[in-house]
């Protein structure tokens, strides 16, 4: 397909409607496109609520449609509406989650091959808080009936028995933010349906004029019903690790040769295809994807013709592997049973984290991107556990170390503890030898001081007992030597 400058106003508006499961005020795109005075507007909504999932793709690659188409896209980040549905988060995260989804939105245009720099992103708290703004909220609140505002918004906000007034606020500031964005259309889900029609009913109501609505078909779940960021089972998560993705699409429903509710060949359908249709036509424009700039790399095989927009890889004792052009033809293989569940399921696996590589590789190279996804999801951020104590038996708590959870010692404590008490007991000993040599001195010189009182002591005065004893003794002699003498 030519760039815009060679497109018609037919060209563009085929562009712009291609797939769309609806489009409501259709004349109203073809006036802007035949006048071609502007470029028509248009804006994409999403409530920053749980992580994005590769379910995003579809509207997404529909966006690179409408640039391509000459429109401008305003991608709301709509916060104010996250904080109302039904307080999934408080205001604070929401806030968080903003710069996450930026972060994760501008990736994943670049790996499908859509320039960031064409597009406008929008926080809606940025005017829905305005004075202006307000004003036209209450004036929408005083025409809208509650079974209008509760109709409206069945298929969006979550429904519960005891609703919050916040749900039936939900429908009438959507409607508003086609006017506060200055846009020609609004582009959403089929789910959208009845938001739009709204819309439609009670602008005009405020005076504001009625615009046009774009519908995507939703994303069948891999189980088969709406892929859905609160069911971790039912979507694939743009930062899941390829072993993740082959997991989750092995469990897959892929019933042999049924379409309905086939959740791999929906996403088949609705996501692969168009970004591959995407890929074969920028490169006949003259303008490949480039890897270099964030793009990823194509779902063909490399032998696979010119033209091929997804492959299925087989060996050539399963009928050697298959190349499609479109889906028309790969669904018909399947029904006819010509392509096994196994094989379709290998083939998706592989284009989704084809798909994710570089976005992932993105978020690994960026400190930013990673701290805006732990700021916004902190429940996922990894918690490292303290390792749990056992509990030992006393009875046995000698028989172990204390890293086993006993009392005994390990062999360097053991080693350490007789080093110790050996140091102990020459401390004691050295103790003991110096106190028995200080007594032994101090002996010694009391021994010199008490000398002399002994001399004096020796020389002293008999007593007179002493005196009479030795008198007696004399006489005695003198009696004994005169006998002797006769």
């Amino acid at each position: 397909m030519s760039s815009q400058a060679n497109l018609s106003a037919g060209d563009r508006f085929t562009l712009i409607t291609r797939d769309l499961d609806e489009v409501l005020g259709a004349d109203i795109i073809k006036a802007i496109l035949e006048k071609n005075e502007r470029p028509p507007s248009a804006y994409w909504g999403t409530a920053p609520t749980g992580r994005p999932h590769v379910g995003y793709l579809v509207p997404l690659t529909k966006i690179a449609d409408f640039l391509r188409a000459g429109v401008e896209v305003k991608v709301l980040l709509a916060d104010i509406h996250a904080f109302l549905d039904n307080l999934k988060a408080p205001i604070e995260l929401v806030r968080h989650r903003v710069n996450y989804y930026r972060h994760v939105l501008t990736a994943v245009f670049k790996a499908i091959g859509v320039p960031t720099d064409r597009l406008v992103f929008v926080v809606g708290s940025s005017y829905q808080l305005t004075e202006a703004y307000n004003m036209d909220n209450y004036r929408l609140c005083a025409s809208v009936t509650e079974h209008d505002a509760k109709k409206a918004g069945a298929e969006v906000v979550k429904q519960v028995s005891s609703p919050l007034l916040s749900g039936l606020l939900y429908p009438g500031l959507q409607a508003l933010d086609e006017q506060y964005l200055g846009v020609d259309m609004q582009f959403g889900g089929v789910d959208q349906r009845k938001i739009f029609t709204f819309a439609e009913q009670y602008l005009p109501k405020l005076g504001y004029k009625k615009r046009a609505h774009l519908m995507n078909a939703m994303v069948p779940g891999l189980k088969g019903s709406k892929m859905s960021s609160s069911d971790n089972s039912s979507k694939i998560d743009f930062l899941d690790t390829p072993k993740e993705v082959s997991k989750k699409i092995a469990d897959a429903v892929c019933a042999p040769g049924e379409v309905e509710g086939n959740g791999v060949l929906g996403f088949v359908r609705a996501v692969l295809f168009p970004i591959a249709r995407l890929r074969v036509e920028s490169e006949a424009m003259g303008t490949p994807v480039s890897e270099a700039q964030g793009a990823s790399k194509s779902f063909v095989a490399s032998e696979a013709p010119k033209g091929s927009m997804f492959s299925i890889v087989r060996q050539e004792q399963h009928g050697g592997s298959l190349h499609y052009s479109d889906y028309a033809s790969l669904e018909k293989d399947y029904v006819s049973g010509a392509i096994h569940p196994a094989d379709l399921k290998k083939a998706v696996a592989s284009a989704i984290t084809t798909l994710l590589e570089p976005v992932q590789r993105l978020f690994e190279s960026d400190a930013e991107f990673k701290k805006a996804k732990e700021d916004a999801y902190p429940e996922d951020t990894p918690v490292v556990k303290k390792k749990k104590e056992k509990k030992m038996n006393p009875q046995f708590a000698h028989l172990f170390t204390k890293e086993e959870g006993g009392t005994a010692e390990s062999e360097e404590e053991a080693l350490a503890n007789q080093k110790a008490e050996k140091e102990k007991k020459a401390e004691a000993r050295a103790a003991k030898q110096k106190a028995e040599e200080e007594k032994k001195a101090a002996a010694k010189a009391a021994e010199k001081q008490q000398l002399p009182a002994d001399k004096e002591e020796a020389t002293a005065k008999p007593t007179d007992q002493e005196n009479e004893t030795f008198v007696e003794a004399t006489r005695a002699g003198i009696e004994n030597v005169h006998l002797e003498k006769q």
